[in-house]
């Protein structure tokens, strides 16, 4: 799995916070803070530049996330993906994708057998929760990056 075409990525400045490529969203500011709070994390905790891509590009990705959303439950994102990233960092790989709704979708998927493996859900400050998404608890967070997050998740039990 990979990115198609590596020359259109953009490296999320966590610094000086862009809604470049997120600005079909209604919430473009605060999924742009949410995506900086993904790059700060990547950059702090294992000194990776966090690149993003248009969701065309990194249909694979998408694809991905997509799969294991439907096949562990059942669950098809209404919003159409606007970026995609997908980090391989000690042994992990992280697929995050962002809607037009303001919702960011990751995968946790340790590549050793039996590692952890888990989807989680982040809702943007001041989008609704989407209906696909109702049987969910969100627990918030707050970010100076994104203000406040919601956020939940389930574990993976399948091999992707």
């Amino acid at each position: 799995m990979g990115i198609r075409d590596a020359t259109s990525g953009q490296v999320v400045d966590f610094r000086e916070v862009s809604t470049a490529g997120l600005e079909p969203s209604p919430h473009a500011e605060a999924l742009a803070g949410l995506r900086a709070n993904e790059a700060r994390y990547f950059k702090n905790k294992y000194d990776h530049d966090f690149t993003v891509y248009p969701a065309a590009e990194a249909a694979d990705v998408v694809d991905w996330v997509h799969r294991i959303l439907r096949e562990e439950r059942g669950i098809e994102i209404a919003s159409p993906p606007l970026q995609a990233a997908l980090v391989e960092v000690e042994g992990t790989r992280w697929a995050h994708v962002f809607y037009e709704s303001g919702l960011a979708v990751n995968v946790l998927y340790e590549l050793a057998p039996g590692g952890k493996r888990a989807v989680g859900f982040k809702l943007c400050e001041g989008m609704d929760v989407p209906e696909e998404l109702a049987g969910f608890k969100f627990a918030r967070q707050r970010s100076k990056l994104a203000g406040t997050i919601r956020g939940s998740f389930f574990v993976i039990k399948g091999e992707y």
